[in-house]
């Protein structure tokens, strides 16, 4: 039996809403009964309880007060609310603090009692029989078919925010690999949902209803969501709030993404800037990401690629620090699609500025990246022509127009920035260094380097390791 206690300060309403129902038939039994909040405290302190019905407005400790007394000091206890109020204000402060329910006492009638007391009765059974559940150990399974999932969206993770939902506060909360579950009550509407995550997490939890759960072991259950429901969020398409996921599909995508090779060939492929100006080759890129479903680690480097490799020749900076600071709210496809299409714009802005053709501005961009590949090699002004096909003359004057500078001038910018590379990540000698560098004489590398850079290649090495 469900032992209950009601606590109104209005003694015949107490009384009233005792007789009124026949608690008996739900398995419920009233053990006691108080007038205010104190009281209430002294009777739970002598009257084991498993529910409390509290009235909301009481004189002295207001019922508020007392759902927070009741979770610090008994924290079996479930409170269900009964109040004359049925304002979202009130409800949304009473579910906060961790009730289970409420009670609107000016629409309780005999007609619905019963449906309301079931329905309540109903979802304590439920919530009990998902805690056993889940103490069983190493043999865990989901008894609820639905849960709400969390993921950070940013660092540091402070997962104390989410016991700010009276869904946490009324649920297991289940901990996964960077990720955190709590299983929905089968009485818990999706409105209620929305209304309740939207205001405590938006913009620092992405949630997702995942269905299909009952039954499933939590031990496999955390291997899947670990990898699947990320990746699944990433490129979610729906429009409902929070997104809708089915555990078995994500089960078969989780176990083909097992067995598959790298999922980055269109971005290697992307790395030409085509899409950036051809409609049929944008159209055919993000086609591709949706295929091929690149991780998002591998977007956001993709993403950022772009931008620090073309940031001085095709980006002002106000466009490349107006794109850095929207990468990094870019948590889905949707939000990186929207960013490349915005990059694709300076590109074409850039291009008509230049008044260079689709074709020109295409053989100067495999240009440049051959310069990047080849930059620790012997090349020259004529190797890069010959590459694309151009005159070593007419390619010297498009691309001083292209990059603003003589392609020399280029060339020794990309050679000094490999030779940084160089210094951080390898232990090679400096005349090493400048010779993988495409430098034949080292003495004339240290000193562009110091003018350059602020400082001779030795002591840069030496200050960026001590970073």
């Amino acid at each position: 039996m469900i032992k209950a206690v009601v606590v109104d300060d209005e003694r015949l309403v107490r009384k009233g809403f005792i007789s009124l129902i026949d608690w008996p038939s739900f398995g419920v039994v009233i053990v006691g009964e108080a007038g205010d909040g104190n009281a209430a405290l002294a009777l739970l302190r002598e009257q084991e309880a498993d529910l409390l019905f509290v009235d909301i407005t009481m004189p002295g400790m207001s019922g508020f007060d007392l759902i927070r007394q009741v979770r610090q000091r008994f924290p079996a206890i479930r409170c269900v609310v009964l109040t004359c109020h049925h304002e979202f204000d009130y409800v949304q402060e009473a579910l906060r603090l961790g009730a289970v329910d409420y009670i609107v006492k000016t629409l309780l009638e005999v007609e619905n009692a019963d449906e309301t007391i079931s329905r309540l009765v109903e979802r304590i059974k439920w919530e009990d029989s998902t805690r056993e559940s889940l103490s069983r150990g190493a043999g865990m399974v989901m008894t609820a078919d639905r849960a709400v999932l969390y993921l950070p969206l940013k660092a540091p993770i402070n997962e104390e925010e989410l016991f700010q939902l009276s869904l946490v506060k009324n649920q297991p909360l289940i901990a996964l690999r960077e990720q955190w579950m709590s299983p929905l009550p089968q009485r818990f509407s999706e409105q209620e949902l929305q209304r309740e995550l939207s205001p405590v997490l938006d913009g620092r939890w992405q949630t997702a209803l995942v269905s299909g759960l009952r039954g499933q072991s939590l031990q496999e259950l955390e291997e899947v969501l670990a990898k699947a429901a990320r990746m699944a969020l990433f490129y979610y398409s729906g429009e409902e709030e929070p997104a809708r996921l089915s555990y078995p599909e994500l089960k078969l995508a989780w176990a083909s993404d097992r067995n598959a090779s790298g999922k980055e060939p269109v971005l290697q492929a992307a790395q030409n800037l085509r899409w950036t100006i051809e409609r049929a080759d944008w159209e055919e890129f993000t086609a591709g990401v949706l295929c091929q479903q690149p991780s998002p680690e591998a977007i956001a480097a993709f993403g950022h690629a772009m931008l620090q490799s073309w940031s001085p020749l095709l980006l002002t900076p106000d466009e490349a620090a107006e794109l850095a600071a929207a990468a990094g709210g870019n948590v889905n496809w949707c939000r990186w699609k929207q960013w490349l299409r915005q990059f694709a714009a300076h590109i074409q802005r850039r291009m008509v500025e230049l008044g260079l053709s689709k074709e020109l501005m295409f053989c100067l961009i495999r240009a440049v990246r051959y310069m990047k590949q080849h930059a620790g090699d012997k090349i020259n002004q004529g190797d890069v022509a010959a590459y694309i096909n151009m005159s070593r003359g007419y390619f010297s004057q498009c691309f001083a127009r292209f990059a603003g500078e003589s392609f020399g001038e280029v060339l020794r910018g990309m050679r000094l920035e490999l030779a940084k590379s160089l210094l951080l990540e390898t232990n090679y000698p400096v005349h090493e260094i400048a010779c993988r560098s495409g430098f034949e004489d080292d003495r004339y590398f240290s000193r562009l380097f110091r003018e350059r850079v602020g400082r001779l290649p030795s002591d840069y090495r030496a200050e960026r390791m001590k970073l």
